[in-house]
């Protein structure tokens, strides 16, 4: 992303998005970033997300849930440094039912207050197909269009609100990530000197954060809750391995069979607990059982939906399909931007854990480098202007181990395009 700075002016960014948590998993990252070297940043949510879901009971009931999630939404705004905030009076979940010119006419009206360089929405495709998504999409890029001129709204006008066009407008972008969730799992646990043992929060907020990462394909993981009777093998020595466990409830014996028939439990394992991991480390078969002791629920991680023709055993062959490696090119609209944002991951996650409604999770929960890998990129589709030559270099010297104070420093003293990416 690339604006035009001048001396006496600090760039601005307006990003406007539908819920509480749409700011920080759409461009969390490049709010902080932008904060960091000087910019204005502004974030607007059309709604309080009041039909959300409610995955703390301690700290939100359905009555109190929008006042809650608003709270939560400055507390993620602070978290990455944006000054200004604001959430609208729409009801969540109703946003393509609102009147389009009554919803355009809203966001011109914060354009002309907050005069930004740079404006960053969802695109046609809501990140997944989400209909405020869309909505609020569709109506931040035509009040871009109309802001600039005194034609549209023409009664803002009269109290004080200028005509203002934005130089740049972007889309934010979920490109499709093939990297999986259960395998760099399976090798952080295979690593550890110990056996890992998750807390009850734990085992309550990986689910929640691996569905979250599949949804926006940061991950591509098959990602499913199963409930397995008492007695059933959940897998079978010496079959092909490729799904991790997490046991969420119950509990399982580890049984090995010898040769001529002798079977010896190994190990007791519980919530908390993995099983799996060193399958697909070392892609070799299951070394030994493991035996629901009454009812168990895992998290199974797969590398692909199941096949309603999978077989069992030694010689099964009818497995889920993985997928290779790296992002997946799609097609865009416009040019593809990416922002590397790994110096604000630590900020990002932060911002994730300030909406505890939605993600009751601990910033510690999961290995940095996974997060960093997850989350160290950010995608926006170029939609205006058209044609531009992009850059990934900052004015003077970018280095992410340098601190944010001095690559603002850095930034106000350039007499030049300040590229964003």
């Amino acid at each position: 992303m690339q604006n035009l700075v001048k001396r006496h002016r600090q760039p601005r960014l307006l990003g406007v998005f539908a819920h509480p948590d749409d700011e920080t998993f759409c461009a969390g990252g490049t709010l902080a970033k932008h904060v960091a070297a000087g910019w204005q940043t502004m974030v607007i949510s059309a709604t309080s997300g009041q039909a959300g879901q409610i995955r703390d009971p301690l700290v939100a009931t359905r009555r109190t849930l929008g006042q809650v999630r608003e709270r939560e939404f400055y507390a993620a705004c602070q978290q990455l440094g944006v000054r200004h905030a604001r959430v609208l009076d729409y009801m969540d979940g109703t946003l393509q039912d609102a009147d389009p010119h009554e919803l355009t006419g809203a966001i011109v009206k914060i354009i002309r207050a907050f005069r930004p360089d740079v404006v960053i929405t969802f695109g046609p495709d809501g990140a997944y197909g989400h209909p405020d998504h869309i909505a609020i999409g569709a109506a931040t890029t035509r009040a871009f269009e109309r802001a600039g001129s005194s034609r549209h709204f023409p009664d803002q006008l009269a109290a004080g609100h200028r005509p203002h066009r934005p130089a740049q407008l972007y889309h934010s972008y979920f490109p499709h990530n093939r990297l999986l969730l259960s395998d760099r799992l399976a090798h952080w646990l295979a690593a550890s000197a110990t056996r890992f043992q998750g807390t009850a929060e734990f085992t309550r907020a990986l689910p929640l954060f691996a569905v979250e990462a599949t949804t926006l394909r940061y991950a591509s993981d098959h990602v499913d809750v199963e409930w397995y009777p008492s007695g059933s093998h959940i897998v079978e020595q010496n079959e092909p391995g490729a799904k991790l466990y997490l046991i969420l409830s119950g509990y399982t014996d580890v049984i090995e069979e010898d040769a001529d028939g002798t079977r010896r439990t190994l190990a007791r394992l519980g919530p908390g607990e993995f099983f799996g991991e060193l399958a697909i480390v070392h892609q070799q078969p299951r070394a030994a059982d493991v035996v629901a002791v009454g009812d168990v629920t895992c998290l199974v991680l797969a590398p692909g939906a199941p096949s309603a023709f999978a077989g069992r055993g030694a010689d099964a062959r009818l497995l889920e399909a993985g997928t290779g490696e790296g992002m997946v090119e799609e097609p865009t609209v416009g040019a593809l931007v990416p922002v590397d944002v790994s110096y604000y991951v630590g900020q990002k996650i932060a911002a994730v854990a300030a909406h505890r409604t939605q993600y009751p999770i601990a910033l510690d929960m999961l290995p940095p480098e996974l997060l960093q890998e997850l989350l160290g990129q950010e995608y926006f589709v170029r939609v205006h202007p058209p044609h531009v030559l992009e850059t990934s270099i900052w004015p003077g010297v970018f280095d992410q181990r340098k601190s944010p104070r001095r690559v603002a420093r850095t930034a106000k003293r350039a007499d030049m395009p300040i590229s964003l990416a």
